[in-house]
């Protein structure tokens, strides 16, 4: 089984070949100015995006950030795991919503902020807690949200050109042309569809690496096992109409609220002593299993931007412990 590093490296390869091909399609179909004005539209949008993004999470999150006084043992796990990450101490908010998660935003690392739901606040322990910040708080080290924002630049880019060759013609070729430039829309569109699977793919992995950087930073893997457990076990006991509040932000989040109720059965079988948690007992139980998804299981997997859970747990019972001296 390739390793995350290579599989990352591996994904990256291939948006640089994509690239490459996209570029000389366009620029032996339509001319290389046509292909700049795309690029430089796209990645303009994207320009806006990443500066208006925060704003936009705050808005739509209904963050509120808090003071040391208000949440000071907060306050202290993140401060002594950010130590631990070597970056700058992030601003902590706190999500008015019941649905117990919490995510990481910002523009880079020096403009980081964790945010925790109401809900994760009391649905978790503080061991729980802390191993759920070192996840968010390892997205900033790793500057995933820099690395998605770029990435997705690739299919934006395509999509919008597919739809000017599929839709507009290709800026008024003649007619002998049009059957070129439905091709090479339709090219344009393959692309998009496996540039924007790989750009899912990214996101899988850096949920692993997130993952591990927690552990990393002192947290026991039995701890954000647990953590996750209970977090698609209050998903999964929410109202649908709760968790749509939550639908267009999901990517940010530690786990899919949405897939919670699909997920919750077979999780449970983890914890073989009904405890509510996931032991180091437990872990080792699941590490020695070969784990068989079902198609529809594969597929949600597929098209998520987070890894099957059940894959994603014993993942976590192959690390080991780090020691928080």
């Amino acid at each position: 089984m390739f390793s995350l590093q290579a599989r990352m490296g591996l994904l990256l390869a291939a948006f640089f070949a994509i690239i490459y091909a996209t570029v000389v399609m366009l620029g032996t179909a339509m001319g290389i100015g046509n292909f700049y004005f795309y690029l430089i539209l796209s990645l303009g949008l994207m320009y806006i995006q990443f500066m208006v993004g925060p704003k936009i999470v705050e808005w739509t999150m209904r963050v509120r950030y808090v003071l040391r006084e208000e949440y000071p043992e907060l306050f202290s796990m993140v401060e002594d795991m950010a130590r631990r990450a070597g970056i700058p101490m992030p601003r902590i908010c706190i999500a008015a919503m019941s649905t117990p998660n919490a995510f990481a935003f910002g523009r880079g690392i020096h403009d980081g902020r964790v945010c925790v739901s109401e809900g994760i606040m009391r649905l978790l322990n503080k061991e729980e807690l802390r191993a759920v910040l070192g996840h968010e708080l390892t997205h900033l080290k790793n500057r995933d949200v820099v690395t998605i924002t770029l990435l997705s630049v690739v299919p934006m880019i395509l999509y919008r050109v597919a739809w000017h060759f599929l839709f507009w013609g290709g800026g008024g070729r003649r007619d002998r042309d049009r059957g070129n430039t439905a091709l090479i829309g339709l090219a344009a569109f393959l692309f998009y569809f496996i540039t924007n699977l790989l750009v899912l793919y990214a996101s899988r992995i850096r949920e692993y690496f997130a993952d591990q950087g927690s552990v990393e930073l002192g947290n026991r893997p039995e701890d954000l096992a647990s953590a996750l457990y209970k977090l698609v076990y209050g998903s999964a006991r929410m109202d649908k109409d709760d968790l749509k509040e939550t639908e267009g932000m999901k990517a940010f989040f530690i786990n899919d609220p949405s897939l919670a109720r699909s997920e919750i059965k077979e999780l449970s079988q983890l914890d073989m002593d009904h405890s509510g948690t996931i032991d180091p007992e437990e872990l080792a139980v699941l590490r020695q299993q070969t784990i068989s998804l079902s198609f529809s299981d594969q597929l949600m997997e597929f098209l998520s931007t987070h890894p099957n859970m059940l894959k994603r747990i014993q993942h976590l019972s192959e690390l080991s412990a780090h020691p928080r001296g």
